[in-house]
């Protein structure tokens, strides 16, 4: 089987149903410079025979990853150790569940992946290779292939064939209930219109006032977003059927939006951005809309986004992501082994935690 390690991604016409690891996004990131040497997103991704390929970049850093490993990165300084570069397999800037191994059909096919990535890293002299958040269907291959795993929680909203977002809440208790109601009557109370564009309805002044937002939401951090208006530009250009995009107005002037991406099963909340500060906008546009569009287009699940337990009162039940490693240096291997093991039990522990702490009326009342 011939092995390639690609500077550009392919055009590979996958027919993938998850937008973040599809042609449009990946080229996307690469013509537009956010994934480059310069950002310290390397492409070199791997194509192995003729229907397999995987997205994977030599990082000089940790940010844009979401699987947080800087404690290993100063583990290996201390020690005299290089732990960058490290060789990535991620949709880039996205912490959410997806295919990685791309064409792979099963464990034998995965198993050769994993060898191949192996050997890159021995070669290259690379830390390891690191696998973030792969489908559910390439977590049972990997479980198998002798790879350090990792767990954490995120909190995804669950379609039971609802009829409405009122359907919706009758499964909350009553206190819980009233506070959503209360939190989605103080929308139109301060003067605002909420509305949902897809597709071709997002035009160019739309578009523009959303990055607007996005980018004036990491300036008051501080720092520049990760993603450009030339990305952004290219997504509307390239993949508009899996866009949708929530506005926010007041006295019929942009104040706020959130963007997301779609498939056909499920809902991804990705960026959000405002310019002034309005009670529960955050949760309206980024939560509630989401959660209205699932409904009226049954779509199966809704990923809002990683980190943020104030999601659990609004009904979006805890779900565990996985990544799997491998390091080349044989005790810091068994360290992070140890380190893993221990994670898992905080983290089981916390996914019990909030499973109790549902808003729904079966668990509460």
């Amino acid at each position: 089987m011939t092995t390639k390690w690609l500077t550009k991604w392919p055009l590979t016409g996958h027919k993938l149903n998850n937008p973040f690891v599809s042609d449009q996004f990946l080229m996307a990131l690469e013509a537009t410079g956010v994934c480059s040497p310069k950002s310290g997103w390397l492409p070199q991704h791997l194509k192995l025979g003729e229907t397999i390929t995987v997205p994977a970049y030599l990082k000089s850093h940790s940010w844009g990853e979401y699987v947080f490993d800087w404690s290993w990165a100063n583990a290996y300084d201390q020690n005299g150790l290089a732990y960058y570069p490290k060789l990535v397999i991620a949709a880039p800037y996205t912490p959410s569940m997806g295919p990685r191994l791309l064409g792979a059909q099963n464990k034998l096919d995965a198993a050769n992946i994993i060898e191949t990535l192996k050997s890159k890293v021995t070669t290259d002299q690379l830390s390891g290779f690191h696998i973030l958040y792969p489908d559910q269907r390439e977590q049972q291959w990997l479980n198998e292939l002798n790879l350090l795993k990792r767990t954490d929680v995120q909190f995804h909203w669950q379609n039971a064939d609802y009829r409405d977002f009122d359907d919706f809440l009758d499964r909350f208790n009553s206190r819980k209930r009233k506070n959503v109601r209360k939190e989605r009557l103080s929308i139109p109370q301060q003067g605002l219109q909420m509305t949902t564009l897809e597709g071709e309805q997002i035009d160019a002044a739309n578009w523009h006032a959303f990055y607007q937002f996005y980018h004036a939401t990491y300036l008051k951090r501080g720092r520049q977003g990760y993603l450009n208006k030339s990305f952004f530009d290219a997504l509307l250009a390239n993949q508009r059927g899996n866009l949708v995009l929530v506005m926010a107005s007041k006295n019929n002037q942009p104040v706020a939006s959130a963007l997301f991406f779609k498939d056909t099963e499920s809902l991804y909340g990705r960026y959000w951005g405002c310019f002034e500060e309005f009670n529960n906008l955050h949760f309206e546009a980024c939560y509630y809309q989401g959660i209205e569009y699932c409904i009226r287009n049954n779509l199966k699940r809704f990923d809002p986004g990683t980190q943020g337990e104030h999601k659990i009162a609004r009904g979006f039940e805890p779900t565990y992501t996985h990544s799997y490693h491998w390091l080349s240096h044989p005790e810091f291997y068994s360290a992070v082994a140890n380190f893993c093991r221990e994670e898992a039990v905080m983290s089981r522990e916390y996914y019990n935690q909030a499973q109790k702490a549902l808003p729904f009326k079966h668990i509460t009342e």
